[in-house]
């Protein structure tokens, strides 16, 4: 993963994970399972649950521990009403943000073409 990769993931990696559990509560290695699912292949298992500890803390989440056929209890993660208050943010500014560069990527020529426009008619 590139280094620009990298530091835009660490912006958004926290929404990523809680829109993950807005549809089901899942563990830590499931999370990393179903980012991996989904083409983020090269997150590191570490930073997920380090990730999970400052939403946890943020109380974002409700934890739950639950046996596991293997080894420890396993931590199951719940969105909760603070977490998807969050997320809709999250959400929010994701959309604001990606109309803004879409915008850059393709500028729209009317928009300029009004802008100018509108500054020519001032001056007259």
């Amino acid at each position: 993963m590139g280094k620009q990769m990298t530091e835009m993931l660490k912006g958004t990696l926290e929404g990523i994970v809680l829109a993950l559990l807005a549809g089901h509560p899942a563990y830590g290695y499931e999370i990393t399972t179903q980012l991996r699912d989904r083409g983020f292949v090269e997150i590191a298992e570490g930073t997920v649950y380090a990730l999970l500890v400052r939403i946890e803390q943020k109380g974002l989440v409700d934890v739950e521990k639950v046996p596991s056929e293997k080894g420890p209890p396993r931590k199951v993660f719940t969105l909760n009403a603070q977490g998807a208050q969050e997320l809709a943010e999250f959400w929010s500014t994701w959309a604001f943000l990606t109309e803004r560069i879409d915008q850059l990527r393709s500028p729209d020529t009317d928009t300029d073409t009004d802008t100018t426009n509108t500054a020519s008619e001032g001056e007259n």
